[in-house]
């Protein structure tokens, strides 16, 4: 067993990881939409495929959660077990054991208005738990880092009664937590006044719109908070912000690290996206005032790693000077893998396990035409997009009601994919983007997350579909693909050549491959 108790023991760890996974290398860059196209399967051992590609759905499910088989070859299950043995426990923890005095309120209706039963979930542990740490270090301030739409900064405002500043990088979520806040202001002001309570004030959030580029600028924005509470002067904020707008170095901001050092205050943050976390840790770090920091991070995938040619720039990943002692990188599409989640994968089910693989085998198919086709649209790192959260949760409906009630798909035949670009196609992509090699790995066409089935239609297949229906599937799939893209389809090209020499192996090879490949979504070295 690894622990983190000390920084010995935690580096111990990691290089453990690092030395098991480097052989594993060509698995976590790889791709799964470059499978056919990269003949990828062939870099797993053979037994393993042979092993897997006969194995039920089920057992597949549940390789990234770390269960084997005693069928299995004895270097898969030392491969799944070991990988288990490393990774981070995923153990729930009692917020009231951890915190006890745990004040965890329930949100009242205009306080949760907008709010999702996850979203009302999280805020009201998030706000408990900020409450509680505030009330320990003897704080009434809180900084929301990357605020949104506010919800966590009202509540820690109007139920907690903190003095919070929320801080988003857009102006429009700003005038939106302004616009909330003043509505659920009113509803307080009259509750008070029916009570009697008029001359109580009461805390209402203050925001402000920034791009938090570094810990340096966070440390600076938080003192000025506190300085210009302290001053009663006009707004200390405002002029650094002022100053932001004409361009100064960040350096030149100006300092208050040696004011009102007495003064503390905490930086929360919920869902803070990729940089946005480890700003706030080195914030902690280095600033006096800030005694405490709450963060829910995010959105790992988009941490920013270390570059030789900017060696002064400060990125993201590693923090740790044991890790970039080691030399160690993970990059793009390794990041990605890390965010997937191995309990969704095991609580997925048949229907929509299946669903899935053949959403990556098209995905991988269609490569195979932009690559033979269209090359030089690879170079752009073309991406079909997602739907939103509204289609997804309409299509995992569509997928319950399916396995309640099964009947056997209708599927189209090959002439009807000249319709495939109408409103309604099976294959509904989400409108295209195209993005900088930096930001994706290169040569994706299709930004499939393996979980969310949202670019398919309504109806998936099962084991029994026909060859030629499957075909047809891939004709609309591609048809839907290129219109998506802004690409006129060409004459010359012989989807049904694509189709026979992917076909083989899209059933098996490639689900197997899959879930090889996410057992590695375990390791996240820096959260």
């Amino acid at each position: 067993m690894f622990s983190c108790k000390t920084a010995s023991e935690t580096l111990e760890w990691i290089n453990a990881v690092i030395e098991f996974i480097e052989p594993y290398r060509f698995l976590i860059d790889a791709h799964v939409v470059n499978f056919f196209k990269d003949g990828l399967w062939e870099a797993v051992p053979k037994d393993w495929m042979d092993c897997l590609s006969k194995d039920p759905i089920q057992n597949l499910l549940s390789i990234p959660s770390g269960l084997v088989h005693d069928h299995w070859p004895a270097s898969l299950k030392e491969f799944v077990l070991t990988l288990k043995s490393l990774s981070f426990p995923r153990h729930q923890a009692n917020l009231f054991q951890e915190f006890p005095g745990l004040d965890m309120t329930s949100l009242n209706n205009v306080l949760a208005q907008g709010m999702n039963r996850k979203k009302k979930h999280e805020i009201e542990a998030v706000a408990a738990v900020v409450s509680s740490v505030a009330r320990n270090i003897g704080s009434t301030r809180v900084v929301d880092v990357g605020a949104g739409q506010g919800y966590l900064a009202q509540v820690l405002s109007f139920q907690h009664g903190l003095s919070v500043y929320a801080i988003d990088a857009c102006l429009h979520h700003g005038k939106v937590t302004d616009a909330r806040a003043e509505r659920v202001r009113k509803y307080y002001a009259s509750k008070m006044r029916k009570s009697g309570l008029e001359s109580r004030e009461l805390s209402i959030p203050k925001t402000v719109t920034c791009q938090v580029l570094s810990a340096n600028m966070l440390n600076n924005l938080s003192s000025s908070f506190i300085q210009g509470e302290h001053a009663k002067k006009p707004n200390v904020v405002s002029e650094i912000m002022s100053e932001q707008r004409e361009g100064p170095h960040e350096s030149e901001l100006p300092s208050t690290s040696d004011v009102f050092c007495s003064s503390s205050l905490i930086l929360a943050g919920l869902h803070a996206c990729g940089d946005l976390s480890v700003t706030m840790l080195r914030t902690f770090l280095e600033s006096d005032q800030v005694k405490s920091v709450i963060s829910i991070g995010c959105c790992y995938n988009l941490l920013s790693e270390d570059d030789s040619d900017k060696a002064s720039s400060v990125c993201g990943f590693p923090m740790s000077k044991g890790v970039k002692f080691t030399g160690f990188a993970l990059g793009r599409s390794a990041r990605d893998l890390a965010c997937q989640s191995a309990e969704r994968w095991k609580c997925l089910g048949e229907f929509a396990g299946l669903h899935n693989f053949e959403l990556h085998a098209f995905c991988a198919a269609f490569q195979m035409v932009l690559s033979q086709y269209y090359p030089k649209l690879l170079m752009e790192s073309p991406s079909l997009g997602r739907q939103g959260k509204a289609l997804r949760r309409q299509q995992h409906q569509k997928i319950l009601e399916s396995n309640l009630s099964y009947e056997e798909p209708k599927f189209f035949s090959a002439s009807s994919s000249t319709n495939s670009s109408k409103e309604g196609s099976r294959f509904a992509f989400a409108c295209t983007e195209s993005r900088d090699t930096e930001k994706k790995v290169a040569g994706s066409c299709c930004d499939i997350d393996g979980l969310s089935c949202e670019s398919f239609g309504e109806s998936s297949m099962n084991e029994e579909t026909s060859s030629f229906d499957r075909f047809s599937l891939f004709l609309e799939f591609c048809h839907s693909g290129l219109n998506r893209l802004g690409l006129h389809y060409l004459s010359d090209i012989e989807l049904h050549k694509v189709w026979e020499e992917t076909e083989p192996f899209s059933e098996v090879e490639l689900k197997s491959f899959a879930f090889v490949e996410d057992k590695l979504s375990w390791f996240k070295e820096e959260k």
